[in-house]
């Protein structure tokens, strides 16, 4: 059992007794310990990102930090960044040689129309599946070559419980090109693709020292909510229940920390975690902010569809 599942047994809101990303990092003994690794985190400009990079900060790892909006990010991060041990970049593959941790964060969230990419991508699919897909892969040789036999790398996929309402559509319809589009389904099956990605990645990386976890992290305000009409985003404020299980930022990081730092977790992969522990099983049961499974997390058949599909989807011709 969890060290931490009795705080979130009866969970009472924002700020209550469950565990903050620095706490994980303390608990673990893990100050300082990463002082010569690198670590890669998207999506630090708002939301749980600041908070993932507070806390790795105190490993000691050298961060580096991606984001759309650089300017934006530089001011979110206003009193965390620290020059001599961190970057905000563009990414360039081609100048890490090294990378133990990657922490996938970025994020839309319940785009209300059907948008698409130049590419001809469903938005959110490209944002939060494909993007970073395309940067596992980019990276995948500095992430092997940072691996070691004390702290094997890991690929930390910051996913949600949306998934548990989501099926992997067709091939051929992976952006709607056949069926109506419908904003959560959408979001959904994005989040399916991240959990489907880090099952896959150590399936077929992990014999290698290369792992890859994928996370709920709670119920969290953050700019994800931009998307939702008023009306929406009023009767989620306005659940009870929904407000007992809110985290906040401190809290909503915490679960990526544990990922990305436990030693519980070391040499491990191919996971689904929520609350700081491995998921529970759990039911088909419609509600898509549970911190469990449904029969939609683990499915080795459409993982590795998915897989060949965004190889090709991204301009790869194949891997290894």
């Amino acid at each position: 059992m969890s060290r931490y599942a009795a705080v979130h047994a009866n969970p009472q809101g924002l700020g209550d007794g469950r565990p903050t990303a620095m706490q994980i990092v303390k608990d673990e003994s893990m100050e300082g310990k990463l002082a010569g690794k690198t670590v890669v985190i998207t999506g630090v400009s708002s939301g749980i990102g600041i908070e993932t990079v507070r806390a790795l900060s105190a490993t000691g790892a050298r961060l580096l930090l991606t984001a759309r909006d650089l300017a934006k990010a530089k001011s979110a991060l206003d009193g965390i960044f620290d020059p001599s041990t961190m970057d905000l970049i563009q990414m360039d593959q081609s100048s890490l040689s090294s990378v133990t941790i990657l922490v996938t964060n970025a994020a839309i969230m319940a785009v209300q129309d059907l948008q698409l990419t130049e590419d001809g991508h469903e938005l959110q699919f490209a944002t939060n599946h494909l993007s970073h897909f395309l940067l596992f892969n980019l990276l995948k040789p500095a992430l092997l070559a940072g691996s070691s036999s004390n702290f094997q790398s890991r690929v930390v996929v910051v996913a949600a419980a949306a998934h548990r309402v989501a099926k992997l559509s067709p091939s051929d319809n992976y952006h709607f090109q056949k069926s109506g589009y419908n904003p959560w389904g959408a979001y959904g099956q994005s989040k399916l693709g991240n959990i489907y990605m880090a099952n896959e990645i150590d399936r077929r990386y992990g014999s290698r020292g290369l792992h890859a976890i994928s996370l709920h992290p709670g119920l969290i305000a953050t700019g994800l909510v931009q998307n939702l009409p008023k009306e929406e985003l009023g009767a989620m404020m306005q659940n009870e229940a929904m407000l007992k299980m809110q985290k906040s930022l401190e809290q909503g990081a915490a679960t990526t920390l544990w990922a990305a730092v436990s030693k519980e977790l070391e040499g491990k992969g191919g996971l689904y975690l929520s609350d700081c522990a491995v998921a529970p099983n759990g039911q088909d049961d419609g509600i898509p902010f549970l911190g469990t499974t449904s029969s939609s997390t683990y499915n080795s058949e459409d993982e590795a569809r998915l897989w060949k599909d965004s190889l090709e989807m991204v301009g790869l011709s194949g891997d290894e």
